[in-house]
């Protein structure tokens, strides 16, 4: 009798394959947080964190020897024990697939026995299996689901809590360590407005040191446990975006937020000051920004956030706004492409503000995500009551920044 399988048999064993490497790679990852929660761990782990100056040349080989041994070690034969586990279990409840759990014990050897080889100096070992600690500029940003050289390197020198992954950045993005706020400075335009006040108070809980950039004259002050907090406020006016160049220089992140809406205006003024202010004031400033990014640290450090909105894929009943947000949308993606930093969009519902006064969402609950999202490292921020942009921008992403990789030059 034909016996009947519901998953196919090779799909299932390469399923569990997958699986099993996942589950060593989650492991190793919890490991590591624990060491940093748990004081008799971290007494081995902190070797690790005495190794590498800035530029990730190492203090001295015998220091990195300890550390190999103290930390690398120790983590490798956790995820050997772990993956063994997992293997005995498939191997009692289901049989037919605990040869494919095997794969995340193979996939642990390759970290044990060149972390052994590390540790007793084998010439070489270093620059062929230590990948992420390898000295000299890098040559990306942090990647978003990978860790790389940048990402790493932020553990170390931006903050030792948080960036904890090894290879695979989902425990970050749950836990909301891929990207730590604490003590970066943020300026955000648009500040005197609705969501620009809200950004400056969520961000400065995160614990970022704020700078409110407006085209107002006035002071922008936040109301924080019932206490007036004065922000560092600059004046800045549109087609003077250069004289911003100093302040972007000791900038960590810039959230571009100004904008106009000139409802349903088509006259040739209404035109050139919505392309002027939502679109190339933008443009400018990020290019202005993008001249600041030159070392390791701006590499890894550095972002800028821009809100494009919602109207890139769905009406505003506003077509110039439609219009300059969707070109600002376009040039964001086209300059992703190549951008020497992390670059993220906010593509945002619509909320109350003087621009939107029948907005549904509040600027409150707006900020509060995009900060939390950007905290998981989330590269396309989407908040917004409608379902269908969250189908909608991602599938037109993909098709725009497709069709300028293919028809721009490198």
């Amino acid at each position: 009798m034909k016996q009947f399988y519901l998953v196919n048999p090779w799909i299932a064993n390469i399923c569990w394959v997958l699986g099993s490497i996942l589950f060593v790679e989650l492991v190793r990852d919890i490991y590591h947080v624990v060491s940093h929660i748990w004081s008799p761990l971290y007494k081995w782990h902190g070797w690790h964190h005495r190794v590498f100056r800035p530029d990730l040349t190492s203090v001295s080989t015998e220091i990195y020897q300890k550390a190999t041994w103290y930390h690398d070690v120790p983590e490798s034969l956790v995820m050997l024990t772990f993956s063994l586990f997992l293997w005995a279990l498939t191997f009692v409840w289901i049989p037919s697939y605990h040869w494919a759990t095997l794969a995340g014990f193979v996939y642990t050897l390759s970290f044990l026995f060149p972390a052994i080889a590390r540790a007793i100096g084998i010439p070489n070992a270093d620059q062929l299996t230590d990948l992420n600690h390898l000295p000299g500029a890098f040559s990306e940003p942090p990647t978003n689901w990978f860790v790389n050289r940048p990402y790493h390197w932020r553990h170390h020198f931006d903050n030792q809590n948080a960036y904890f992954c090894g290879t695979l950045s989902l425990v970050d993005k749950l836990m909301g360590t891929a990207l730590s706020l604490k003590g970066k400075t943020i300026a955000v335009t648009g500040a005197s407005g609705s969501l620009g006040r809200s950004l400056l108070l969520h961000l400065h809980k995160a614990g970022a040191k704020v700078i409110a950039l407006t085209s107002g004259n006035q002071t922008i002050t936040l109301n924080i446990d019932g206490k007036d907090l004065e922000i560092n406020t600059i004046n800045w006016q549109v087609s003077q975006e250069n004289n911003l160049a100093d302040l972007f220089e000791k900038v960590d992140i810039l959230v571009l937020n100004h904008g106009i809406n000139v409802h349903g205006e088509k006259t040739a003024e209404a035109i050139a000051k919505s392309y002027e202010i939502n679109t190339f004031s933008s443009w400018r400033m990020l290019e202005i920004f993008l001249k600041t990014v030159r070392t390791n640290s701006d590499i890894a450090c550095k972002e800028v956030w821009v809100n494009t909105s919602e109207a890139e894929v769905s009406p505003a009943f506003s077509p110039l706004y439609e219009l300059t947000k969707r070109t600002l949308g376009d040039l964001v993606t086209l300059r992703k492409l190549d951008a020497p930093c992390v670059i993220r969009k906010l593509i945002l519902g619509p909320f109350k503000s003087n621009l939107n006064p029948i907005g549904i969402m509040s600027a409150d609950r707006v900020a509060k995500q995009i900060v939390k999202l950007a905290k998981a490292d989330v590269r396309t921020i989407i908040v917004t009551i409608n379902p269908l942009t969250f189908v909608a921008i991602p599938i037109k992403e993909f098709l725009v920044s497709t069709y300028f990789k293919l028809f721009t030059s490198k």
